[in-house]
């Protein structure tokens, strides 16, 4: 079993207890004010253990099992069972880095809530599409599969756009800086992937 494969089976379970569990979910979830006040620093990473519904959290867990394995693999490739570590740096990495803009944005307001993987997903996107640029996915209904660097841009117009609405509790602007913290990640780890990105897609 691979460290992605236990990243979503713990991600799954604590998302489908907290569904039916309010108490844990407001425990978990980020709150930059309850971080700022209370300290309660643990909510930087654990919010990325909830997820604001079903379509939510399967989303989330589709794209890291279509990624996720890609990343893992060629981690590993690169540095052998140490990438199993670098993978994890990687997710977590993502979880703490994309809150810390809402952190900064937000720190005054105790009712700015934000839940999901989004970001630790969004590192991990962007990281496969550098090291495997000539990736594809399907994604429903679409009839073909989209090149993973397509899908990318997407996905961040997508947060982009939802972030500007602000109307759940979903982290839309973790997306946007997972996706930053995924690419910068990668190419402190293998600088040759940028070269070669460019050199497949163009």
């Amino acid at each position: 079993m691979t460290l992605n494969y236990i990243i979503i089976g713990i991600t799954v379970i604590v998302s489908i207890v907290a569904f039916n569990n309010g108490e844990l979910f407001y425990k978990l979830r980020f709150n930059a004010y309850q971080i700022k006040e209370r300290k309660e620093y643990y909510r930087f990473f654990t919010y990325a253990l909830l997820h604001a519904g079903w379509l939510h959290l399967l989303i989330n867990m589709y794209v890291l099992y279509s990624f996720g394995d890609i990343v893992e693999h060629m981690l590993m490739v690169h540095f052998s069972y140490k990438g199993i570590l670098y993978y994890g740096l990687l997710y977590a990495g993502g979880i703490l880095f994309s809150t810390l803009y809402d952190f900064r944005k937000q720190k005054a307001n105790p009712y700015y809530n934000a839940v999901g993987a989004s970001g630790a997903v969004s590192a991990v996107v962007f990281s496969s599409i550098l090291l495997y640029p000539s990736g594809s996915i399907f994604i429903f209904p679409i009839p073909f599969p989209l090149p993973s660097w397509v899908f990318g841009i997407a996905y961040l117009i997508y947060s982009a756009y939802m972030g500007k609405r602000g109307a759940d509790n979903i982290g839309h602007n973790a997306h946007f800086w997972g996706a930053v913290f995924g690419i910068v990640f990668t190419i402190i780890l293998i600088p040759g992937v940028v070269q070669n990105f460019f050199a497949t897609v163009f």
